[in-house]
């Protein structure tokens, strides 16, 4: 991957002597990666697309991997200081590979995205992981994908990975699909329906979480030219069988990833330093980027610049938030709400139980270990600051945990985090990083 990290078992996290400033720039967004690494598959027939930015990570490696297996060529340059990959499929069918068995790890962008992608193919197509994976739920999409006429199975008929895909008979028509557990599962149907052979309509029953994460699909579908419509706020309309010109140029730039970047902001607001993230603005494709007004509502000063976004810390307080849209941001809201001044509410993220752990169980348990009083609800936590002790937190082998309780670290003495290299999932450099503000 990239550059080589090296991790310890265990990492011990030091105070920081002094309030920092500083400057961190993140690495490219794994949600455009692997957004861009799909559509670009599918889309690059009169000429190579080339994604500048990308991200090189665990979950954007097996996805690189993966449709490399599919027979596309894909080829990173990682050690550009663009990080640039270049993709191909030319006049090849929209899957080449006649069916294959992929591997994505715990990579749940890779697992949704792949399993829509395959249906498009002629063949029969297994897509497995790791134990996790095996346990996050997938049956809503399977559902979907057998309604448009596509035989969808899970292995185990447990609704989880492993999944099983017999591709070829995309019908189209009108499909219902649940919204409440995953954006993913639509943002993959959207982005292969206007390759399949026929028009389809998505209805969304109920409301969807992480609905930025469907605008940044419909934006970067507009990018590859690619025809979508919403009749309705609760419908989709994409015609099949398009034939996009393709990318401008042949090329498109990935923005640094904006939960990566919720790590340095939220460590200015808990060390009162100020940090500034460049090529990052409320512009952003991403929703994560809101993170900085829930920020700025605690306490903190937020400078919002037409290329770059700075955070000061100031005297927190606690508050009172519903987290759907940016969910992956609620650990690290959990880290800064230790240090605030009353209670914090975390509201409307049930959803995340079912990501690389049950992250609100997670939470809720590290943050008693290292000594605040949590209570733990279906969709949330209120979190009550208490006097603080280090201790060796655990990371179920989950990034965005390991991460956040780092943060914790720079102010309380004997925060240990274990199995830190689970932050090559999305962040390899992520240690590196945060020693810069030292």
């Amino acid at each position: 991957m990239g550059e080589a990290y090296q991790y310890p078992e265990s990492l011990p996290i030091e105070p920081l002597g002094r309030t920092p400033t500083a400057t961190v720039a993140p690495p490219g967004s794994k949600s455009i990666t692997n957004r861009a690494l799909v559509l670009a598959a599918l889309s690059s027939v009169q000429r190579p697309n080339l994604l500048h930015g990308c991200l090189c990570s665990e979950d954007t490696e097996v996805m690189i991997a993966a449709l490399r297996q599919l027979g596309y060529q894909v080829d990173p340059d990682w050690r550009s200081p663009q990080q640039t990959v270049r993709v191909f499929r030319g006049d090849r069918p929209l899957v080449p590979a006649r069916g294959a068995d992929l591997y994505v790890a715990n990579s749940g962008t890779t697992m949704r995205f792949l399993t829509v992608m395959v249906s498009l193919g002629q063949g029969r197509y297994r897509l497995d992981g790791v134990r996790r994976m095996r346990e996050r739920p997938i049956a809503d999409l399977l559902d979907a994908l057998d309604r448009l006429g596509v035989r969808a199975t899970s292995e185990t008929g447990n609704g989880c990975p492993p999944v099983v895909i017999e591709g070829g008979t995309w019908r189209g028509g009108r499909v219902r699909i649940k919204g409440d557990i995953s954006s993913q599962y639509l943002s993959g149907l959207l982005m292969a329906a206007p390759f399949a052979p026929c028009t389809t309509t998505f209805e969304v029953d109920g409301q969807v979480v992480s609905q930025p994460y469907l605008e940044m699909t419909q934006r970067m579908l507009y990018a590859w030219h690619l025809n979508i419509s919403t009749p309705t706020g609760s419908s989709y309309l994409v015609p099949g069988d398009q034939k996009p010109d393709g990318l401008t140029r042949g090329e498109y730039h990935i923005e640094p990833d904006a939960s990566a970047a919720s790590y340095f902001f939220a460590a200015a607001a808990i060390t009162g330093g100020r940090i500034t993230v460049p090529d990052l603005a409320m512009h952003s494709l991403q929703g994560d980027v809101y993170f900085v007004d829930v920020l700025e509502r605690m306490g903190c000063t937020v400078e919002r610049g037409p290329d770059r976004l700075t955070v000061r810390g100031g005297k927190l307080r606690g508050t009172d938030v519903g987290m759907s849209d940016i969910s992956d941001t609620v650990m690290t809201l959990g880290a800064v709400a230790l240090f605030a001044d009353g209670p914090t509410t975390i509201r409307n993220v049930a959803h995340i139980r079912h990501k690389e752990t049950d992250r609100l169980a997670a939470l809720a348990a590290e943050l008693r270990r290292l000594g605040a009083g949590v209570e733990e609800f279906e969709d949330g936590l209120t979190i009550h600051p208490r006097p603080l002790q280090g201790a060796r937190v655990q990371t179920y082998h989950d990034h965005r945990m390991a991460m956040s309780l780092a943060l914790v670290g720079l102010r309380v003495p004997g925060v240990v985090i274990d199995n830190p290299r689970c932050v090559a999932k999305t962040y390899p450099g992520f240690f590196a990083d945060l020693r810069t503000l030292y």
